[in-house]
């Protein structure tokens, strides 16, 4: 009568075969979730950034078809850095303040920050034109920088647009 011993471990070459499928697995589940990642912070960056400016031009456009009189910039065709406007007696005034698009009301005394947090302000200008039927034209021209930075760098547009009062 004979008797059998049966293994029932691994070789090392089954264990090694193992080992190397796994590997390749985790590898490819790492490098997805970090292009998940990098996506991610992408589109955090790009959606601040345009939502931001495009926030900021409807605010400007909408002051501007408000306002009774523009205060400064005061000459035609200067850069300044900063608007005033009069609205229903009141002076609001747009600037920038260290890296932030400031709104003043000296009326009611209040300043408004008019950029998220996740942005910053720089090369803010304001240029006084003169419209075609004779009421003034203002011109605004500022960069949106985010504070995200994704793996290309941080994302920078520059907003352009003219609006005039009514």
């Amino acid at each position: 009568m004979k008797i059998f011993k049966i293994n029932k471990g691994f070789t090392l070459i089954e264990f090694i075969l193992y080992m190397g499928i796994f590997t390749i697995l985790l590898t490819v589940t790492l490098q997805m979730f970090g292009s998940i990642f990098d996506v991610q912070l992408e589109s955090e960056a790009h959606s601040s950034v345009e939502s931001d400016g495009r926030f900021i031009l409807s605010r400007f456009s909408y002051d501007i078809s408000r306002a009774q009189s523009i205060s400064a910039p005061v000459s035609y065709g200067s850069p300044s850095p900063s608007l005033s406007i009069v609205i229903n007696g009141q002076t609001i005034t747009y600037s920038l303040g260290s890296s932030d698009f400031l709104l003043q009301n000296e009326g009611t005394g209040t300043m408004d920050q008019l950029n998220s947090g996740e942005t910053s302000v720089s090369d803010l200008s304001f240029m006084r034109l003169e419209g075609d039927s004779g009421k003034d034209v203002i011109q605004i021209l500022f960069t949106l920088t985010s504070e995200t930075t994704k793996r290309s760098g941080k994302e920078i547009n520059t907003f352009q647009t003219t609006a005039g009062m009514r």
